[in-house]
């Protein structure tokens, strides 16, 4: 479980976004890290918690049902998590053909070929059962893993060449005020390496003893994840210059170059594929338990909770998931519809924070192994609220737009369905 969670966290993020987060921050950004850790952490406590209480496939949607009552919310819910999950199984086949095109040089096979290519072994993966996708899943998270830690090995003799306070000289100038609103800002960029907890939880009823296995793997993947990201954070800017760093359209691989230039480049590429691919297989994996958990609940058509006889894994899910995933992988603007996604993940993190909440005031709702003081899941939908609006108002209009037209889609779809319900029913009748 630490290693499926750590697998999603890590993924392909941070490979890039270490040189996004140097050119707001400067050689601050580990600092950054670690204010971002102290806001997902407040989630991933909540979700350990859940986890320990109600270890159902259906995560997230299981909880803000038994929550609220209401299975439009659930609907909602849950099938914004599966957007979520899609478009970033979409976007990691799209990067995993650019890398595997470039690593292989010229090449008959087109890049359409090569996602669709990765998408059917992903799927037959997935079909193929959990044992076989968690042992993968070990494997690719050890391989990305060790890709930090080479950074940090062959980086560490630069540590204590530059002063880590560092930032901006324009907005030092301002005074602390900004540099504190920069190091927030910093922060909300950083948040999204974290991202990828939340998948542990729809995985509870394949592993054993949930209710102890998921908080400590869940926290335990964050710890890891912390300290990977942070000791990758002091290497980068203490071997590449920050303003540098934040030019380089591989902000690692130039680390790399200039700490160890006898390692060829194309090491970190090969490195880079099995993050992209841990990342789709996670993806995928969760995607279709938590189809398969809104089909129990009622929320889908039963027969997206059927389980292959043999392989035990929902199959038609998986199925019908791939449909969607082929069109939508060779989608060019998939990356804006990843960003809007994203966007809506924070919403739905605020709505499980004070789903939490509101199940810990009923005396007759079971305890788990796990529990947190109720001022944990209120700041935590504060913190996700909070970086919502500063989300919105930063970036431009479009992912907003988007994550609107998203859940507008949603909705219809959960109304097209309740209507052709009650004409069923009618027929029956």
């Amino acid at each position: 479980m630490t290693l499926y969670a750590l697998g999603s966290m890590l993924g392909s993020g941070i490979y890039g976004l270490i040189g996004q987060a140097a050119g707001q921050v400067g050689n601050a950004v580990w600092l950054a890290f670690l204010v971002a850790l102290v806001a997902a952490l407040l989630t991933a406590l909540s979700y350990a918690s859940l986890g320990s209480r109600y270890p159902h496939a259906g995560g997230a949607s299981y909880v803000v049902q038994r929550a609220y009552g209401s299975p439009m919310l659930s609907f909602v819910i849950g099938l914004t998590i599966a957007c979520s999950a899609l478009t970033s199984v979409a976007t990691q086949a799209r990067v995993f053909a650019a890398n595997l095109a470039h690593l292989i040089g010229p090449s008959s096979l087109p890049l359409w070929a090569l996602v669709l290519g990765f998408l059917l072994f992903i799927t037959w993966l997935v079909l193929r059962g959990i044992r076989e996708s968690m042992w993968v899943n070990v494997v690719c998270t050890c391989v990305e893993a060790a890709g930090l830690m080479v950074v940090v090995a062959v980086g560490f003799s630069f540590w204590g060449r530059v002063d880590y306070f560092e930032i901006p000289q324009t907005v030092g100038q301002a005074g602390g005020d900004m540099i504190v609103l920069l190091v927030l800002q910093g922060a909300v960029l950083t948040f999204f390496a974290f991202i990828g907890f939340e998948d542990s939880i729809n995985v509870a009823e394949e592993c054993r003893d949930p209710q102890r296995t998921i908080p400590i793997g869940l926290i335990a993947a964050m710890a890891i994840s912390a300290l990977l990201y942070m000791a990758v954070a002091i290497t980068a800017v203490s071997v590449v210059p920050w303003r540098e760093l934040a030019d380089a359209p591989g902000p690692l691989t130039e680390v790399m170059a200039r700490a160890a230039p006898s390692i060829p480049p194309a090491v970190f590429t090969v490195i880079t594929l099995f993050a992209v691919g841990n990342t789709a297989l996670v993806n995928y994996v969760t995607a279709s338990r938590l189809i398969y958990g809104m089909a129990h609940q009622g929320l889908l058509p039963p027969i997206l909770g059927a389980v292959h006889a043999t392989r035990r894994t929902p199959h038609w899910s998986i199925a019908i998931l791939f449909l969607v995933l082929a069109p939508l992988s060779l989608t060019a603007s998939v990356g804006e519809l990843a960003s809007a996604t994203v966007l809506l993940l924070l919403v739905v993190f605020s709505v499980v924070n004070f789903a939490l909440l509101a199940l810990k005031r009923r005396p007759s709702e079971p305890r788990g192994s796990f529990e947190v003081h109720g001022a944990v899941p209120l700041a935590g939908a504060v913190v996700c609220a909070l970086l919502v609006c500063v989300r919105a108002a930063t970036g431009n209009w479009k992912a907003p737009a988007l994550a609107a037209a998203i859940l507008l889609g949603i909705l219809g779809c959960y109304i097209l369905m309740r209507l052709s319900h009650v004409r069923l029913l009618r027929n029956v009748r």
